[in-house]
């Protein structure tokens, strides 16, 4: 089975603070699965580092107050054309980015505040059937995975 990643979690330098966010558990899934390491928002144009952004709305506003909406969405549709092609059915993205967010994400006030939503991307991928998981439900995806 084919799995998107965000890239971060396998430890590529491509955040907004030009960081990554490398996960110890990327190593089994890794050994599990094929692994498709995507950063939606690089794949929608964004440079690395960049401004931190947050979800408001419909809309991702940066700090500065920059709308880099066009670029999240045009990420995330590379994301959903990449998961087309290579037949992936989930997803395991970074928690609480504007992008990859599942469940929750900043509110878009830039005060650490999260609300109840989904990233750009998060959100086109689960509303084409593909499951999306963050990095916290791994263990337990990899266990279910096992039986």
């Amino acid at each position: 089975m084919n799995i998107l990643l965000s890239a971060c979690l396998l430890g590529v330098a491509c955040r907004y603070d030009g960081r990554s966010k490398a996960y110890p558990m990327m190593e089994e899934l890794c050994r599990q699965y094929h692994v498709v390491p995507v950063c939606p928002e690089i794949m929608g144009g964004l440079p690395t580092p960049r401004t931190p952004a947050e979800r408001l709305g419909d809309r991702v506003i940066t700090k500065s107050g920059g709308d880099v909406t066009e670029n999240y969405d045009r990420g995330a549709q590379q994301v959903l054309q990449l998961a087309r092609t290579l037949g992936c059915t989930v997803a395991v993205l970074k928690e609480r980015s504007p992008s990859c967010g599942s469940g929750q994400i900043y509110d878009g006030t830039f005060t650490g505040m999260l609300t109840d939503g989904w990233g750009v991307a998060a959100q086109l991928l689960r509303e084409n059937g593909i499951r999306v998981l963050g990095e916290s439900q791994l263990a337990a995806f990899l266990e279910e995975s096992q039986e």
